[in-house]
């Protein structure tokens, strides 16, 4: 197991800093020996054992070397000498005499003293450089070393070099680093899902692009330009911050495909009433752009405050999905806007001009006088429903995701498919515990998470478990004959994951922090902008509607589909998304009752909220179609990666356009028994009477 690295001719040990080597796959025994108790008597209690970093190259090599070192520590603390918060700086540089890779570092006054007193103490000897619990280097002491200045010198590469001088400025850090989630996939299930996002990803601009042309006519042309503008931008922006490729990066781009046209729809549905009213077409644009740019804005605003907060809040792929909606929605105004109207006034300045208008355009919707107000008591107890199915979902329970509750994960593709049960059931004995067991895409390839260890963490223990759930498969006759542990490991395990009980407790609360700050953040924002709290409670209202009835199915539907209903963090992105959908199309209606509260204040308020409705009928079936398009893509080509995203996303963008159809602007008629709503004064209309006067 544990051999001496470098043996002489002679057949004497080397003096290196390594007491030996140990194969990876061995470490766990290794460890179990070195606990021992007649072991541990043998040696000072000063000695700690500890492993080198391995190299990158090796690391899913079993029998790759791992160095084994035996490093001094102060007596009875178990520290070091010198902690790494008196590393002032540390750089990679190239040695004055023979030109190779060298590491500069530089310490405080106290840590000179100590450096100068340890490296006189101990010349011709080794220092060991750790963090973690892994010895990164461990060079030998030439000499004594005053005014903390000291050069590491080895057989180093520049990179190897820039990599030591990073984890010595890391050692000034209070806290050690910890692995907060840890998750790997399998070149053959990457490769798989990478091929259905992108068929997802090309598909669905077909779609969008076909139906653009469909109900927008020529027009259709300019919101298919921004569109293609919008994904190159998107990707360029991706590429030049070294982002890296996944699943979720590419769900996102997916959804900035529906979202994107949103700006268009927007603007060229406020074109085609002003064309209505008679207006020329130079008018009609003008105007159409001039009227959109409040909706539009408050839209795109609404939708960017739960990304950002979904940003900060969010951990690994999820932390992608929400930098490329930042991007995506942010380039939708731009593309949208200023590249569309740049197109158009282009072509209309050469005396010609875009058809907004097909035969499906302009026969659906067309004065439509949907008495939506006079429904909301049947709507409201709809909603009550929902909200009291909603809190009892807390108690019927959800199927949780591994990184919410703990444990370690593991997506296994077999010869053959076998019933869930007889794995859970078999598994029992070797795992303490039953596993949970799920069906993934089809009855071949299933989930498997156990909590077997998790209290434990290290590379050891993962090797540990894998072994186990090895041992339990093989045993039970699940895998094939003949098949060893490695090949269990790159054959059968198409990707693994890992979250502690302790990390797992904190992206719970991270998650509910998002949520919650969504709300508030929206709250405020609506407040502040419609200057009227009865919009804010209709928003609130209509959003926990949506949030609940995505609670519903995910928890009284779970183990009825044939897919995976878990909470988890990209349940949470899909929420905080809806949340941010649910308000675009909320403020859209808002935005025109205010604006036909201002034109006409001593109108009944049931019809001019009715009015307001019908008139963004259009407008807001669009979007939500383009949206639910790109999502209905996604779930069925995306593949398991992303499946219960796009699902909790289909039922958000239904409920999300019901919600601002039938809840949210409803509730302003039983809100506002003063009318105050209806006193507000249409500030435009002033500004042009003055203007007029002037």
């Amino acid at each position: 197991m544990v051999w001496h690295p470098n043996i002489t001719r002679e057949g004497t040990a080397e003096d290196v800093a390594a007491v030996g080597l140990v194969m990876k796959k061995d470490t766990a025994k290794l460890n179990s020996y070195l606990n021992l108790d007649i072991v541990e008597n043998k040696f000072p209690n000063n000695i700690r054992f500890v492993y080198g970093a391995e190299d990158k190259k090796e690391h899913h090599n079993p029998n790759a070397p791992l160095a084994l070192y035996a490093i001094k520590t102060v007596q009875g603390s178990g520290e070091a000498k010198l902690e790494g918060n008196h590393v002032t700086d540390a750089r990679m540089d190239y040695s004055p005499e023979n030109g190779q890779p060298e590491v500069s570092m530089n310490m405080d006054p106290t840590g000179s003293n100590i450096w100068k007193r340890m490296t006189g103490e101990n010349v011709n000897k080794f220092v060991a450089v750790v963090l973690d619990d892994k010895v990164y280097s461990a060079p030998r002491v030439m000499g004594e070393i005053a005014g903390g200045r000291t050069s590491i010198n080895g057989h180093f590469t520049a990179e190897e070099a820039t990599d030591l001088a990073n984890i010595l400025k890391s050692g000034k850090l209070p806290a050690p680093a910890h692995i907060v989630q840890e998750q790997v996939v399998g070149p053959t299930l990457g490769a798989e899902s990478i091929k259905s996002g992108m068929n997802s990803l090309i598909i669905s601009f077909i779609v969008i692009f076909v139906l653009m042309l469909i109900y927008y006519n020529t027009g259709g042309i300019i919101a298919n330009i921004s569109l293609i503008l919008n994904l190159l931008f998107t990707v360029g922006i991706l590429s030049a911050l070294h982002a890296t490729l996944t699943m979720p990066g590419i769900a996102g781009l997916v959804l900035t495909i529906g979202m994107a046209v949103d700006t268009n729809v927007i603007i060229f549905e406020r074109i085609k009433e002003e064309l209505t009213l008679g207006k020329s077409y130079q008018q009609a644009i003008t105007d159409g752009y001039k009227r959109s740019y409040s909706p539009v804005l408050d839209g795109h605003i609404t939708v960017l405050i739960t990304s950002i907060i979904l940003f900060i809040f969010g951990l690994g792929p999820v932390l992608g999905f929400a930098t490329t909606q930042i991007i995506g929605i942010l380039l939708s105004l731009f593309c949208g806007i200023l590249v569309s109207r740049l197109i158009t006034d282009i072509y209309t300045s050469r005396e010609r001009h875009f058809k907004y208008f097909t035969s499906l355009s302009k026969s659906i919707f067309k004065k439509a006088h949907f008495k939506f107000v006079e429904a909301r008591k049947y709507t409201y107890v709809i909603t009550c429903i929902v909200l009291i199915l909603g809190i009892s979902t807390y108690f019927h329970g959800f199927d949780q995701g591994v990184e919410f509750k703990g444990g370690r994960s593991y997506t296994i593709k077999f010869d053959k498919s076998f019933k869930v049960e007889d794995i859970r059931e078999k598994l029992k004995p070797y795992l303490q515990e039953y596993p949970t067991v799920k069906t993934i895409g089809t009855e071949s390839q299933l989930n498997i998470t156990t909590a077997y260890l998790i209290t434990k963490p290290g590379e050891a223990v993962e090797n540990e478990v894998a072994a186990k759930l090895y041992e339990g498969l093989e045993k039970e006759h699940f895998l094939s004959d003949g098949t060893t542990l490695e090949m269990f490991k790159s054959k059968y395990i198409q990707s693994s994951q890992t979250v502690l009980p302790t990390i797992s407790d904190d992206l719970k609360k991270g998650a509910i922090n998002a949520t919650v700050i969504s709300l508030i953040a929206i709250f405020l924002y609506i407040l502040l902008r419609f200057r009227k709290w009865q919009y804010s409670l209709g928003t609130i209202i209509s959003l926990l509607h949506d949030v609940c009835v995505i609670l519903i199915v995910f928890s009284f539907f779970r183990g009825k589909v044939p897919f995976a209903l878990e909470i988890d963090q990209h349940f949470i992105a899909a929420v905080l998304t809806v949340i941010g959908f649910s308000m675009n199309d909320t403020v859209i209606v808002f935005d025109r009752i205010r604006e036909y509260f201002r034109k006409s204040p001593n109108d009944d308020k049931k019809n001019v909220i009715n009015r307001a409705i019908n008139d963004t009928l259009s407008r807001t079936i669009m979007t939500s179609l383009c949206v639910f398009l790109t999502l209905l893509i996604l779930f069925i080509f995306g593949g398991e990666v992303t499946r219960g995203f796009a699902f909790a996303m289909l039922i958000g963008v239904f409920t999300g356009t019901y919600s601002s159809i039938f809840v949210a602007a409803p509730i302003l008629v039983d809100m506002d028994k003063k009318g105050s709503l209806k006193k507000e004064v249409d500030r435009e209309a002033q500004i042009e009477e003055l203007k007029k006067l002037a």
